[in-house]
């Protein structure tokens, strides 16, 4: 008889944490024990409970993934981590030279088994001592670092992975962003203060409460008659400009990048 499979996911949004639960359901040798919405509850768990696998995703609020991990490396043997991540290659390639496994989102079936797979083989080596070596030199790389390059837009009936390298800015609309791009605006339902917490802060700058620039594009910065600001972009646009938030787009006028 197989041995159950104990796990826990651990990821700030709810969606993801339901797409996950539900791919589990249908592997009957697995079961998740508990979702958590950040890494510290995710602690307090793991010290509590015997868990085998973790799924987790590694950019959230105030304590990322990684932080968990170092954390749990220092305390002893961990339990085996599968990243769940929108980040780019060059981690993903990163994971895979320590021998780690990750789920790139939006993931497939496909890809979901053979992460689960691979797991189970891991899981059946009980984990031997180099696992811990390769999660530490997995950390050591650099990837602290990096920042997602890409956003999942779900609506109904769809999803659409958009690069953020091709939006110019983005707009607060009640309980959505909008994603200009170009040619079209996209609509993401996320509040704009919780899409700033993922974004790296060297490529989009805030400039208003309600609008966040990508830092390549502000091209001319005006003084409006009522005392306002209005900022002209590269790509034609024309956004508003907080008195608070003058100063950044004046050093990025005047040191573009």
């Amino acid at each position: 008889m197989t041995a159950t499979i104990r796990s826990i996911i651990v990821d700030d949004e709810e969606h993801a944490r339901i797409t996950l639960r539900y791919a589990l359901s249908k592997f009957p040798e697995w079961t998740v024990l508990a979702e958590l919405k950040n890494a510290a509850t995710a602690r307090e768990y793991l010290a509590q409970y015997a868990v085998d696998v973790v799924f987790l995703d590694i950019q959230m609020p105030k304590e990322s993934g990684l932080e968990l991990v170092q954390n749990l490396l220092e305390q002893g043997k961990p339990p085996l981590i599968i990243f769940v991540t929108a980040y780019n290659a060059h981690a993903i390639d990163a994971f895979d030279l320590h021998a780690l496994d990750y789920l790139l989102k939006p993931f497939n079936a496909e890809r979901f088994a053979k992460t689960l797979a691979r797991a189970r083989e891991m899981l059946d080596l009980t984990r031997p001592p180099a696992y811990g070596q390769a999660l530490a030199a997995c950390l050591a790389s650099g990837l602290q670092a990096t920042y997602p390059r890409q956003v999942t837009v779900r609506s109904i009936g769809e999803m659409e992975s958009i690069l953020l390298s091709e939006v110019y800015w983005m707009g607060a609309a009640g309980n959505y962003v909008e994603l200009h791009l170009d040619r079209r605006v996209v609509l993401h339902r996320v509040a704009l203060s919780k899409l700033e917490e993922y974004l790296d802060p060297r490529q989009f700058v805030r400039v208003h409460r309600s609008v966040i620039v990508r830092a390549d594009q502000p091209a001319h910065l005006q003084v409006l008659g009522n005392g306002g600001y209005q900022l002209s972009l590269r790509n034609g646009a024309e956004v508003p400009v907080s008195k608070n938030y003058v100063e950044i787009v004046r050093q990025l006028l005047l040191n573009p990048v």
